[in-house]
């Protein structure tokens, strides 16, 4: 039996990326040359704002998975604490082991990561022990 091949894409992204590239730089609509205009070059851009983005994406979904997008939290379709956490302590690591590098940026980002943390904290039906919440581990307890 002959079974149909997976070719690799032409342009060397894997598959399903360039589905995500269509998407995120609305190809098909534009031509290739100004997609290219659209996309810095990663080499390009700097560490404190890769590090920035990550963070405000880390936020910005442990936000959404406490359902503080929703007018009521406690009843957010979209609520999952579970996923919170895992996001929140993500945000933790990457806020303690880059806070050095982020100057300026860094005093914002630390209060969204405790402002998230407290959010989880009022959330939960069963709060974390002190020190024992998500990221707490990393960053001291959040009262």
């Amino acid at each position: 039996m002959n079974e149909p091949q997976s070719t690799p894409p032409s342009d060397g992204i894997p598959d399903g990326s360039q589905e995500f590239r269509s998407q995120e730089f609305g190809a098909g609509s534009a031509t290739e040359a100004d997609t290219d205009l659209n996309v810095r070059e990663l080499v390009d851009v700097p560490s404190v704002e890769v590090i920035s983005r990550a963070a405000v994406m880390l936020m910005s979904s442990a936000a959404e998975k406490l359902g503080l997008g929703d007018e009521d939290p406690d009843t957010a379709p979209s609520r999952d604490l579970d996923e919170a956490r895992r996001l929140i302590t993500a945000l933790a690591g990457l806020v303690t082991a880059s806070v050095e590098y982020l100057g300026l940026h860094a005093a914002p980002i630390r209060d969204g990561l405790q402002s998230l943390q407290r959010a989880f904290r009022e959330a939960s039906a069963v709060p974390d022990a002190p020190g024992q919440g998500p990221g707490e581990k990393y960053t001291g307890p959040v009262h």
